[in-house]
């Protein structure tokens, strides 16, 4: 690891761990045609350096830590875990352990974040960091960063999503969408999983974000407001959704990422869901090719599919198939191919507020 990072300070301002606590390092593997490759085989030793250094605190400061579990990729992010994985060669239950743990750390190629906050919301002594692709990179840019700040930064912005009923983007590209946020939560993913944490006791490590689920249409004679056109970048290819009703009902574009992104949606319509407006605010993070740390950098991201364990309604039942299921987060951030000109929050009041312009905060 790199010199200037300190992985057993990080721990202890990010988890506070108390005596008597007991910690588990979790890490799922390659297994048929779930192929492994280099930075997957990394992060498995990235697992066993995080479960080293919580051992080395545990014995300073009087908690305990489980062997680490392992368990056979799931292949999809944020779709079901398994019911059972490893621990020293054992087969054991993921509720089992999970009810024995007061601090769990997923260090893993597909996310687990959503199949994690359904235990935390089952288990009461439980709190998660959930670590999709995370990379050793991420130890000198948004795992470094300033954990005080990225949670006053990370809170303001949930605040604001909180009180605002809609938002306003528009893109570089001249295309607008807006996001119905009527009947949603505010809320903020600001690094900090202490055991008096309160709300949502899951956070994704490196932090810093302040997001909210779309309003999905649930409720009788309301329909969701959100409608409009987002324009993505697939390689070198401009690829266009259209939006009504806060589904993606159209892919406009005439070449193979288009006819791609078609397909794809067809085979299951849950995945065209407009699941989340997010927000990032980790001033240390950068655009790395993992949207865990990507989703964190300074600006906008927004994602499609699943969105019940951000407070939205559309969950695993909602997929034709548990292998379908998919949050999958697209983000923009300033220099990239596409930019946020402008973001506006409206209020309920009449009020308006523009918190980013031509990809920049104006709010910080």
């Amino acid at each position: 690891m790199a010199q200037s990072f300190d992985l057993e300070k990080l721990i202890v301002d990010v988890f506070a761990p108390q005596p008597g606590e007991k910690v588990l390092v979790m890490s799922d593997f390659p297994h048929g045609e779930l192929t492994d490759h280099g930075m997957w085989a990394d992060r498995r030793k990235m697992a066993k350096e995080w479960h080293s250094a919580f051992r080395r605190l545990g014995k300073k400061l009087g908690f305990d830590v489980h062997p680490v579990l392992t368990y056979p990729a799931t292949g999809a992010n944020n779709g079901p875990l398994p019911e059972e994985g490893e621990i020293d060669d054992q087969r054991v239950r993921f509720e089992d352990v999970l009810s024995d743990t007061n601090i769990a750390v997923a260090l893993t190629e597909y996310s687990a974040t959503a199949p994690l906050i359904g235990f935390s919301q089952k288990l009461p002594d439980l709190r998660a960091a959930s670590m999709p692709k995370v990379m050793r990179s991420m130890e000198e840019t948004a795992l470094a960063a300033d954990y005080s700040e990225v949670a006053r930064k990370s809170h303001k912005v949930a605040e604001m999503l909180d009180q605002a009923v809609g938002a306003k983007v528009e893109f570089s590209t001249g295309d607008e969408l807006y996001f119905d946020l009527q009947h949603r939560e505010g809320q903020a993913d600001d690094g900090q999983l202490h055991a008096d944490k309160t709300g949502l006791r899951l956070i994704n490590l490196p932090s810093g974000e302040a997001f909210s689920a779309a309003y999905e249409g649930e409720l009788e004679g309301k329909p969701s407001r959100t409608e409009g056109n987002i324009p993505v970048m697939y390689e070198d290819e401009l690829v266009l959704f259209e939006v009504r009703e806060n589904r993606i009902v159209e892919v406009i574009g005439d070449g193979p990422q288009a006819a791609e992104k078609r397909e794809y949606f067809a085979v299951d319509e849950a995945r065209r869901n407009i699941a989340e407006l997010g927000l990032g605010c980790n001033d240390m993070a950068v655009i790395s090719g993992s949207v865990l740390e990507d989703e964190k950098v300074l600006g906008m991201h927004w994602a499609y599919g699943r969105s019940d364990h951000l407070g939205g309604t559309v969950g695993v039942a909602d997929f034709s198939d548990p292998s379908h299921v998919v949050h999958q987060d697209i983000v923009y951030a300033k220099g990239g191919a596409i930019e946020v000109a402008s973001l506006v929050l409206e209020y309920e009041d009449g009020r308006s507020e523009e918190i980013i312009r031509n990809g920049q905060y104006t709010i910080f």
